[in-house]
């Protein structure tokens, strides 16, 4: 990439042709050019009415403009399925174009952005999103990039076990439900209407609302009938996390259950456990009444998770300390329950 400058009243279409302008330009009080636009026969007019120098370069043979660029970096980033939109002053936007749980490999995206050139920025990893939420954004910094480097991002993205920007679909999981505290009616429609609501944003039917006597032994039978009868998703509501006594914690062992965690490091919704089945196929946890009523509990982090197909591990569960303070600010990380599609625009 060779720089240069065009001198005020210049006309030599030789000369002119072909160079990248380097910065905004106005002419007449309209622009005649954006940073990164190629020059053509076209604006030889304006260009010698031009009072001032452009600033521009000259491509070497191994130069990729900063479009073709973006084009690159958007397809070696981003899952086939998803929507690519741009590109709009060098950058291309990927979009979902599905209802799913983001999944970013941060990873990858720092050893690219260590790259001379590439910018590749992302929402946080393992968000639920919409259709039409933008999820990245590529570019190139400088106007042009060496072949090389986009040959290396490229190799380098090839190499991953998986797409560096993705979103995995919702499964339509059956949900069985049962508690062991005795509700009045009216807690008991509200308790329903909310689950049934969370459920089918994620694509899930309820299997069943079951009341079970608060005795380990009754909990295990219906927890074991259940997922006979389909349920790859145990909800046990009226559990007590710090009692050691708790019949639902004691009936886990009787269904070969392991425990993955005892609470969660957030607020609110420490409260909180989660076990798999011994074949780990099916995940049971605990739902508090907030974690009914409310969208920002740990629950409402783990839900998408589990729809999405993943095993929630001690680790990442570990992790949600980090944000675990999770304040109405933090709703942006939470699932749109009311809301099944989004359409942002590129900024």
């Amino acid at each position: 990439m060779q720089p240069c400058t065009i001198a005020p009243h210049t006309t030599d279409s030789r000369d002119l042709t072909g160079l990248i302008v380097t910065e905004g330009v106005r002419h007449a009080g309209k622009r005649l050019f954006r940073k990164g636009d190629r020059i053509t026969a076209e604006h030889l007019p304006a260009i010698a009415e031009l009072e001032r120098p452009i600033h521009a370069v000259r491509l070497d043979p191994d130069d990729v403009h900063e479009d073709d660029a973006a084009r690159r970096l958007a397809a070696l980033a981003g899952a086939p399925d998803l929507t690519r939109r741009g590109p709009v002053q060098s950058r291309i936007n990927l979009v979902a174009a599905q209802k799913g749980l983001l999944r970013i490999d941060a990873e990858a995206v720092i050893a690219i952005n260590t790259l001379d050139g590439p910018a590749v920025f992302t929402l946080p990893d393992r968000l639920p999103v919409l259709p039409g939420k933008v999820l990245a954004g590529v570019k190139i910094t400088p106007v042009a990039i060496p072949n090389a480097t986009l040959v290396e991002a490229e190799r380098y993205a090839q190499s991953r076990p998986e797409p560096i920007v993705q979103v995995k679909p919702f499964l339509p999981l059956t949900v069985g439900v049962l508690t062991t505290e005795q509700m009045a009616e009216k807690v008991r429609a509200r308790f329903q209407a909310a689950v049934r609501a969370k459920m089918g944003w994620f694509g899930g039917t309820i299997l069943r609302f079951e009341e079970v006597a608060s005795e380990p032994t009754a909990i295990a039978a219906a927890i074991r009938t259940q997922i006979a009868d389909g349920a790859r998703l145990i909800l046990a509501g009226g559990s007590n996390t710090i009692d050691p006594l708790d019949p639902t914690l004691l009936a886990l062992p009787q269904i070969d259950a392991s425990i993955v965690r005892y609470g969660a490091p957030v607020h609110p919704g420490s409260m909180f456990w989660l076990a798999y089945t011994a074949d780990g196929n099916v995940p049971v946890f605990n739902l508090s009444s907030c974690s009914m009523y409310s969208k920002a509990t740990v629950a409402d982090l783990v839900l998408p998770w589990i729809f999405a197909g993943e095993q929630v591990t001690l680790d990442a569960i570990a992790a949600i300390g980090f944000g675990g303070l999770l304040e109405r600010d933090m709703g942006w990380r939470f699932p749109a329950y009311d809301v099944e599609s989004v359409d942002e625009p590129d900024d």
